[in-house]
C-alpha cells in the first residue's frame, strides 16, 4: 500500500466525525489492505484486530465481529477507498419501501 492509500486510510480512522455520523451500537469493522494480506480493524483502534491471507477471509471475520456489535463492515479496496459497506445492526440509513 503505497503512503497515500496509507494516509487516506488514517483519516478514516482519525476523523472524529465519520465514526460518530455513522455510529451503530458497536465500533464499525473497517477491511483494509496490507502489503500482501488484509486486516480487520476497529473503528478508532490503532492496531489491526486480525490479519488474513485474502479479502474474503478477512470480510468473513469483520462480518462475525459486526453481528455481534450490531455494527457497520467497511470493505476498502486495493487502493484504500471504501467500496462497500454492510449493516449488521441497527442500519441508520434503510432502504425505503
Amino acid at each position: 500500500m503505497s503512503q497515500r492509500q496509507e494516509s487516506r486510510l488514517n483519516l478514516l480512522f482519525l476523523t472524529p466525525n465519520f465514526e460518530k455520523d455513522h455510529a451503530m451500537a458497536g465500533k464499525n469493522q473497517h477491511v483494509v489492505p496490507r502489503d500482501d494480506a488484509w486486516a480487520v480493524r476497529g473503528a478508532g483502534n490503532s492496531r489491526d484486530t486480525s490479519h488474513h491471507r485474502t479479502q474474503a477471509e478477512a470480510e468473513r471475520a469483520a462480518r462475525e465481529i459486526a453481528i455481534n456489535q450490531k455494527s457497520e463492515v467497511l470493505i476498502h479496496g486495493e487502493d484504500g477507498r471504501i467500496r462497500e459497506r454492510n449493516s449488521y445492526g441497527n442500519d441508520p440509513h434503510p432502504p425505503k419501501g
